[in-house]
């Protein structure tokens, strides 16, 4: 047996007995604790094994602690069955989060140890841990609200109202879509920080895009948009994926830090050999003397008031370099703020490339 497979073997005893260990100290005291807190102990542990050792160890921890979650903790206790869609729901939400958290962590500290220079290794731990600090806060607040209203559904089964089990299922949705674009937030990071996105270009019709961005966002249900399509607007040669996400992104933070019912203003035009793109809103705007920190990793504004990771504008400006591009924010003299984003893109008309 080579160093490398005593090294595995020895990562998996260590990962089993710590999950065990922690398991088995919470089972005797199962009369003072219940199983939600049960859950976020076994994902710290599945966090903390992550943050250790190899990818095998860490998905066989997750896996585990789910299955001894279902068994011990979850009613009926000592039995594989799950015998309640709100249980099945509990076992797979605690086991996709378990898994991604703790994949995602390792990723990040495999990728710290392929930085080789003093500077590199210096901004990397920072951003790990900053990074662990935002998953430990921003990802417990939606898992504790999941396993709660799973919990109340599972108590008062057959004794809930129609519409508070509606109520329920809606929180239980709404903290599932706040954690996927928590993970989603950082996975993006983790790629830009990487250098691992690449450009897939190809003829985007920006009008349909932006349709497609309001739609999804449900803009219009709390805010008004003003958006006046261009007839005569070119294709653009982009990648439509991170486009995509650029607009939700400075969409999302607009609905987030203004007041419901306030306007939000969306225009683009093409511009010698560029794709401009402005995006603004009549809300507060930001401080002046803040203005050059808006694009930071995990700057948020005191007194916000939102949760979040404060890396959304973070990756917005990422992906707008990646098209070799450039984006801007100012604050209007009326109130409110606009991004204004330029990039270098190649254009045509539908009946330019229908007759090529």
């Amino acid at each position: 047996m080579d160093i490398y497979n005593i090294k595995i073997s020895k990562q998996f005893i260590f990962s089993i007995t710590g999950i065990v260990g922690i398991s088995g100290l919470c089972f005797l005291l199962r009369n003072y604790i219940d199983y939600q807190i049960v859950a976020l102990l076994l994902f710290l542990a599945v966090s903390v094994i992550a943050l250790l050792f190899d990818v095998l160890p860490v998905v066989l921890s997750a896996v585990l602690s789910a299955v001894i979650l279902n068994v011990f903790f979850i009613e009926p206790r000592f039995h594989y069955k799950i015998d309640s869609s709100e249980s099945m729901l509990l076992f797979i939400m605690y086991l996709l989060i378990a898994l991604v958290s703790s994949i995602l962590i390792y990723r990040i500290r495999q990728q710290r140890k392929k930085l080789m220079s003093k500077e590199q290794k210096e901004n990397t731990l920072k951003l790990y841990e900053t990074i662990l600090n935002s998953l430990s806060h921003e990802l417990r607040i939606p898992i504790t609200t999941i396993i709660g209203a799973v919990d109340t559904l599972i108590e008062n089964k057959g004794s809930l109202s129609q519409s508070n089990e509606n109520e329920l299922l809606t929180e239980i949705q709404n903290a599932g879509l706040r954690l996927n674009d928590q993970v989603e937030n950082l996975l993006n990071m983790s790629r830009l920080e990487s250098g691992a996105v690449e450009l897939h270009k190809d003829w985007t019709d920006m009008t349909e895009l932006i349709y497609m961005c309001i739609s999804k966002l449900n803009i219009g249900q709390n805010h008004v948009v003003l958006f006046s399509p261009d007839e005569n607007l070119p294709l653009f040669k982009i990648d439509f994926g991170l486009m995509q996400q650029i607009i939700n992104g400075i969409l999302s933070n607009a609905m987030k830090y203004t007041p419901a019912g306030s306007t939000i203003s969306i225009k683009v035009r093409e511009n010698d050999n560029h794709l401009e793109l402005q995006l603004s809103d009549n809300g507060n705007g930001f401080p002046e003397e803040l203005l050059e920190r808006v694009f930071e990793k995990f700057y948020r504004l005191e007194n916000s008031g939102t949760g979040g990771t404060g890396l959304g504008l973070s990756i917005v400006k990422g992906f707008v370099e990646v098209h070799n591009g450039r984006i801007h924010v100012q604050n209007l003299k009326k109130g409110g703020a606009c991004f204004t984003i330029q990039i270098p893109a190649e254009t045509s008309y539908l009946k330019n490339l229908k007759n090529e």
